[in-house]
């Protein structure tokens, strides 16, 4: 079965980045490694989930204060 186009860009990109690996001990692998890692949730979300929660929490504190 010949490969589709998704499989041969998944078959270069692995190659790829086992060739950068070639040479290199575990060490420098794991330093590349832990820069690498990303938010799983992007900042304008997180802005957004704090406003609601603390937005809501100082509205409430100053409707009792007030009311």
């Amino acid at each position: 079965m010949a490969q589709t186009p998704q499989q041969r860009r998944a078959n270069q990109k692995f190659a790829k980045e086992n060739e950068s690996r070639m040479g290199k001990s575990e060490d420098q692998l794991k330093k590349k490694e832990k820069r690498d890692v990303k938010s799983p949730i992007s900042p304008i979300w997180l802005a957004l989930l704090g406003f609601v929660v603390f937005g809501g929490l100082v509205f409430e504190v100053l409707s009792r204060l007030l009311g």
